[in-house]
C-alpha cells in the first residue's frame, strides 16, 4: 500500500503539506512554479522544512532521515527524495 500511495506524491501533495505545516510567507504564491525555488526564498527555514517533512512521514509512512532533510533545498528535492524512498532506491 505504501508504494501505491507514494506513486502519486508530487507538487500538489507537497503544497498541501507546506500550507498545513508552516503556511506561506507573505508575498509568496505557493500556487506558482515553486518546484525549483529554494525553500529559503519561499519563506521556509530549516525548522519549517523539518516540520513539513515530519508531516510527510506521518501521512505517507516513510522514514526520512533528519540529516537528509537539511540537505533538501527545493520542493523538487523533497519530492524526489520521498519518491525514492517509496521505490526503495
Amino acid at each position: 500500500m505504501k508504494g501505491a500511495t507514494m506513486a502519486g506524491f508530487g507538487i500538489g501533495e507537497l503544497r498541501t503539506i507546506m500550507r498545513g505545516s508552516a503556511g506561506s510567507a507573505e508575498g509568496v504564491d505557493l500556487d506558482g512554479e515553486i518546484a525549483a525555488v529554494p525553500f529559503a526564498e519561499l519563506g521556509y527555514d530549516s525548522l519549517a522544512v523539518l516540520e513539513m517533512m515530519s508531516e510527510v512521514q506521518r501521512r505517507y509512512g516513510v522514514v526520512i532521515d533528519e540529516n537528509v532533510v537539511f540537505d533538501l533545498e527545493t520542493p523538487q528535492d523533497a519530492i524526489d527524495h520521498v519518491n525514492s524512498l517509496a521505490v526503495g532506491v
